[in-house]
């Protein structure tokens, strides 16, 4: 099987391109190869596997898989790498793109390129989710909104937002950025929490200043990551509904930094980052 190794701010993803390779339908054969491709010792290393197939929806689709083997509808970055992946390879050279995830059409725009390589991209993440029910998070009353709302996780009291940019999100504001013992104790408590039936990906950030944040993510079925598209976009529209930052918000993360900006009339969050390329091989 031939493979690429590719990162978004160090989100990195190992993707399989499925118009020449095939894609593994049985469920627990491709659960195994996820976990055994992922794995950073024993296999190629990545936050998990994405697979590049044709699309019903649009002329491409992103299968987006965990490092656990569990399914993602949707990845920031890796929406990214993918479009670069197309663009790369001749797959397709126009400047903008559609691509499938989910169920749902991302609209992608190559902002940059270097050499015949696109290098900058600006990804229309789609509509955010508030509505309680559809993140999913359980809540007391028929509130609108989780709002700064107080969750005990552990041993301690946090505040959260939360929000949906096609998987769900717990976006806790801090004085200061998470500590590495703090984010590998809280972490996997918040993930596997019972207020989240789906699980949930946790950022915790640091508010630098009206348009830039400061964020560290813990993310369901993989753990912490350098860097988290969806969730990016997630702190930008908390941020915002907090009333701590104005759009466009700079968010800085531990591979990198992206862009976002929230449409509050349209409820579109739009987010511009880089793709890269790390190497390619046989396996």
């Amino acid at each position: 099987m031939k493979f690429t190794k590719m990162h978004g701010c160090g989100n990195d993803y190992i993707y399989i391109n499925c118009f020449e390779e095939e894609f593994p339908a049985d469920e627990e054969k491709r659960k195994n190869l996820i976990i055994r491709l992922s794995d950073r010792h024993f296999g190629i290393g990545g936050d998990g596997v994405i697979f590049i197939k044709k699309g019903t929806l649009a002329p491409f689709e992103m299968a987006m898989y965990n490092a656990d083997g569990s399914y993602s509808p949707m990845c920031g970055n890796g929406i990214r790498c993918v479009a670069k992946y197309i663009y790369d390879k001749g797959m397709c050279r126009d400047t903008e793109l559609d691509i499938e995830s989910g169920g749902a059409v991302k609209h992608i725009s190559i902002m940059e390129e270097s050499d015949g390589e696109a290098v900058l991209f600006k990804v229309n993440m789609g509509k955010v989710v508030l509505e309680p029910s559809d993140i999913p998070v359980l809540i007391d009353g028929k509130a609108q909104l989780v709002l700064n709302e107080p969750i005990i996780v552990g041993d301690k009291e946090f505040k959260m937002t939360c929000v949906s940019m096609g998987n769900p999100h717990a976006v806790v504001f801090t004085d200061e950025l998470i500590s590495d013992a703090d984010i590998l104790k809280y972490g996997p408590l918040f993930e596997k929490h019972t207020r989240f039936p789906e699980r949930i990906n946790t950022e915790f950030v640091k508010i630098i200043d009206e348009h830039t944040v400061g964020m560290r993510v813990w993310e369901r079925g993989t753990g912490e990551t350098l860097a988290c598209g969806t969730g990016t976009c997630a702190v930008t529209v908390a941020a915002i509904l907090n009333g701590y930052c104005s759009s466009p918000v700079t968010v800085k993360l531990l591979g990198g930094e992206v862009t976002d900006e929230w449409n509050r009339d349209t409820g579109e969050v739009f987010m511009t980052g880089p793709a890269k390329t790390v190497f390619e091989g046989t396996i």
